[in-house]
């Protein structure tokens, strides 16, 4: 039986656990990849071979709206983990709810991004420059993905069993993995958008 969160060795006991530990050592492994991801992107940025470049091709309306919706997602991440640790299971799922619909909205603009420089004619296939652009946003949005599925599951876990202490532990991890891709998006927007248009 999992016990219920009402006591500080509750909170200890789910940070000093096995999964958060092996949590942090995959968020590192993931690190290493946009790492990986980023420094293909910038040696790969000046490649246009034919095609355009960056700032011909960048819709920054669009950019600044996926920024907003993903920042703003993070910001209603962090009232999840507020009210984990006050038990305040309703609360939870609300914040989830305005987590998950700010990083759908992200998602579905992104997707619509990339869909509409593939139907100008500018696929990853172009150039070293979009090949490098095009995985690094797909890699990021294919995490997006993953962490909307996680949210689905944790808002059934908590309809179905409120805040145990194995709920509490993935409601951490999960809001780890959120601010993690938060932070990688800053990067893009930085490297890619900002950067991008700096000659």
């Amino acid at each position: 039986m999992n016990e219920k969160l009402d006591t500080t060795k509750f909170k200890i006991s789910a940070l000093s656990s096995n999964k958060f530990f092996g949590f942090w050592l995959y968020l590192m492994s993931d690190f290493v990849i946009f790492i990986t991801l980023f420094s293909v992107y910038i040696v790969m940025k000046d490649n246009i071979a034919y095609g355009p470049s960056g700032p011909e091709i960048f819709n920054f309306f669009m950019i600044i709206l996926e920024s907003f919706f993903l920042l703003f997602s993070s910001f209603a991440c962090s009232f999840i983990f507020i009210n984990s640790e006050k038990d305040y299971t309703g609360k939870i799922i609300f914040w989830l709810s305005i987590t998950f619909i700010l990083g759908f909205l992200f998602l579905a603009f992104e997707t619509y991004e990339l869909y509409d420089l593939v139907k100008q004619g500018h696929g990853p296939s172009c150039s070293g420059f979009l090949s490098a652009f095009f995985m690094l946003l797909v890699t990021h949005g294919a995490h997006v993905i993953i962490a909307l599925l996680w949210i689905l599951v944790m808002i059934k876990q908590l309809i179905k069993f409120g805040i145990t202490l194995e709920v509490y532990t993935r409601i951490i991890c999960l809001s780890l993995f959120w601010h993690f891709l938060d932070i990688v998006w800053i990067f893009i927007f930085s490297i890619v958008y900002l950067f991008g248009v700096v000659k």
